[in-house]
Parts: structure tokens; C-alpha cells; sequence
């Protein structure tokens, strides 16, 4: 049975359909339902709502718009699915009718999947999950964010095989703004933590949300040295790095900067059209999204493995289990 999902007409019909969203509605049909599958002609209903089949059109080209619409759409999660491997959970027969989830064995990659896709369709976002009774909660909403916010750090440690710590507030360990920051440049050892007269009084993380850093034997300056924001609201790619480093450089190392570049990243739960995403990484710098994190996530249990240090993914664990009570609980209406 399939959950009560709404997909808008204005996606599927005219010139410009959104496949990507389409692909979502998709996703979380078999997700969230109760035979973990999802018939891929439902995606043709909205046409029939939004009066395709009044128009001067014959049947002839409306069925012929319905089976570019399918096609079109498997095409973007057969991408999906080529791009993430193993860690795309769902997968199509043969024909390309049936979608269907497998998360028999939910991985850390697949999860961070899933989480983002629901944080890609909460209801300020898209109107898929908008009914009240599958919308998440207040509650689990915060929790996703702050799931999310791990899977990241682990994404940028395996993006730069390297060591990640999680300073977005709030942090996991509880600390403050500067003490974290101390602890972390204990083992980066360029530039001196101080703050500058004039800097933020209370700054909670001040846009920084990741560092991590692969550091060479010597230890000396002069190693991939990442930072990233993490954003997944409405307006994620306006909160760009690149022109903000300069200025945290100079507000909390203090009297001496460290000389080792930051290397800016942008980490969103979305995908998005080629088109699109060039311009993100014009304005954001390197983008992790959801066509990149899990692989990353994947890898960084060698990382963990190795000793290195990875802050917060033994919390992920947690996402795993609020996965299947979400999907259990939907599955239940």
C-alpha cells in the first residue's frame, strides 16, 4: 500500500518537468511503504489531475507523454543508482515498472541516503511530505539535522582521507566556540588560537560547521586543511564559505594566522541538474550532496578503522535506528 505522498502536477507536466523531484516522490513511495515498492505509472496520475488528457492532445500523444515521463524518470535513478552503487537503496525490475527499497541491511552509506533524501522534501521544501501524519516531527526533524551534520564530518574525513571534527553548534561534545577550537588546533599546530578585538563575543560556530585535515608525517604546515558548512534549509547554497574565511581566519587566530590554505566545502542533502550544480561550486567551492556523501560515508569505516579521528560517527548508528522506526511508523497508517 502506497503512503499518501503528493506529487505537484506542475512537475510532471509542460516543457520543464522536475525529474529529480519526480525521482523523490519515487524514492520515498517505496521507502515509506508497507511492501517496500512503488509502481512507477503512479507518477502519470497528476497528468490526468491537471487536465492533460482535456487538452487537443490524442490519446496517442498523451500515453506517448506518460512513457517519456517513466522513462525519463527511471533514467535519473538508474543514474542515481550508477553513481551511488551499493549504497543507492533501491533498485527496478527488469521492465522498469516496480521500484523497490532495500534496506534489509541498512549501511551508514544507504542511510545517509535516506536522511538526506527526507531532509530534501520536508515541507518547506517540496510538498511530497506534506501530509501532517508522515511529515517527521519537530523532534525528529532537529535529530536529522544533527545526523546529518555527522554524516558530513565522516564524508569530509574520506574526502580528504583524513581526520574530521563536527564544530557546528551544537557540538557533540558539548564544548564551547573556543575550547573546541583549541582542542582541534592541538593537532593542526598552524596558526595560534586567539580572538581578535572587535570578534563576536558569544559566536557559536560562525559558519563553521567541519573541519578536517590530512596531515603530512612532519606535521608541519602546508596539508589539506577542509572546511565546510553544512545547510539544509530553502536557502543552503547562499551560506557559501569562500568569502568568509578570510574573516574567521582573522577573527580567531590571533596573533598569528595559520599559513596552510582552508579549502572551502559546501555539504547539502539535495541533487541537482548539471547546470545547476556548476554554479553552486562557482559561488560555494567544492560540494558534497547526495549523490557523493554516502560513497564518503562508506568510506570513512576504514578511516575509524585505522584510528583516525572521525567526530560523531559513532552516533550514526542512531540514524540507522530512527530510519526504521519512521519508515515502520508510516508504514502503519
Amino acid at each position: 500500500m502506497s503512503p499518501p505522498l503528493y506529487l505537484p502536477s506542475d512537475a510532471v507536466t509542460g516543457r520543464h518537468k522536475d525529474l529529480e523531484l519526480v525521482a523523490d516522490y519515487l524514492e520515498l513511495s517505496a521507502f515509506l511503504s508497507r511492501d517496500s515498492s512503488a509502481l512507477t505509472s503512479e507518477i502519470t496520475n497528476p497528468m490526468a489531475i491537471a487536465g492533460v488528457q482535456e487538452t487537443h492532445d490524442s490519446d496517442e500523444d498523451t500515453m506517448d507523454e506518460a512513457e517519456a515521463l517513466i522513462a525519463g524518470t527511471v533514467e535519473t535513478m538508474a543514474n542515481r543508482r550508477r553513481v551511488l552503487l551499493n549504497n543507492y537503496p533501491f533498485r527496478f525490475d527488469d521492465c522498469g515498472h516496480v521500484v523497490r527499497c532495500e534496506l534489509s541491511d541498512v549501511s551508514l552509506g544507504r542511510c545517509a541516503y535516506i536522511v538526506s533524501l527526507v531532509l530534501s522534501n520536508l515541507r518547506w521544501l517540496t510538498p511530497v511530505l506534506g501530509d501532517v501524519r508522515i511529515h517527521p516531527r519537530t523532534q525528529e526533524v532537529k535529530a536529522l539535522r544533527m545526523y546529518f551534520q555527522y554524516f558530513a564530518t565522516a564524508a569530509l574525513a574520506a574526502e580528504i582521507q583524513g581526520d574530521a571534527w563536527s564544530f557546528g553548534f551544537p557540538r557533540p561534545d558539548g564544548s564551547g566556540f573556543l575550547e573546541k577550537l583549541k582542542s582541534i588546533w592541538v593537532e593542526i599546530r598552524d596558526g595560534q588560537v586567539g580572538v581578535r578585538p572587535g570578534s563576536p563575543s558569544e559566536p557559536k560556530d560562525d559558519q563553521v560547521d567541519v573541519f578536517a585535515a590530512r596531515q603530512h608525517r612532519d606535521r608541519w604546515p602546508g596539508f589539506l586543511l577542509a572546511v565546510a558548512q553544512v545547510a539544509t534549509g530553502k536557502h543552503a547554497y547562499s551560506k557559501s564559505l569562500t568569502g568568509h574565511i578570510k574573516v574567521f581566519r582573522g577573527r580567531w587566530f590571533y596573533p598569528y594566522e595559520p599559513v596552510t590554505d582552508f579549502i572551502p566545502y559546501m555539504i547539502v542533502p539535495f541533487v541537482s541538474n548539471r547546470e545547476r550544480f556548476m554554479g553552486h561550486v562557482q559561488a560555494c567551492g567544492n560540494v558534497l550532496h547526495r549523490l557523493r556523501i554516502p560513497c564518503r560515508v562508506d568510506e570513512a569505516r576504514c578511516l575509524v578503522e585505522e584510528g583516525r579521528t572521525v567526530e560523531g560517527y559513532e552516533r550514526l548508528q542512531s540514524a540507522v535506528k530512527w530510519v526504521r522506526r519512521y519508515r515502520e511508523r508510516v508504514g502503519q497508517l
